[in-house]
């Protein structure tokens, strides 16, 4: 079975590799996730080079059906986050 890789994995990781202490690099890891949180909400975008793309994007309401009842109702408009993979990432992985 993979595991996951978690915020604690990535802050273990940076840990190892630096000289720095553990609630310093956890603090680097969190304002780095809140800078890009705050870009993906503002922007509606985050570009990371050679790695992939963030976007947001408005979907429309439309209409759904309840399963349970077989009722048509409508679904209201929402924001739909994707990510999109960098060609030389792809390529990498498909190697």
């Amino acid at each position: 079975m993979k595991k996951t890789l978690t915020k604690a994995d990535i802050v273990e990781a940076i840990y190892e590799e630096t000289d720095k202490n553990r609630v310093d690099v956890k603090n680097v890891v969190e304002k780095l996730l809140d800078i890009m949180k705050t870009a993906i909400k503002k922007d509606r975008a985050l570009l990371i080079s050679g790695f992939g793309k963030f976007e947001c994007y408005d979907k429309a309401s439309r209409k759904g059906r309840n399963p349970k009842t077989d009722e048509t109702i409508t679904l209201p408009p929402r924001k739909v986050m994707v990510f999109r993979l960098s060609r030389k990432f792809r390529a990498e992985i498909n190697a």
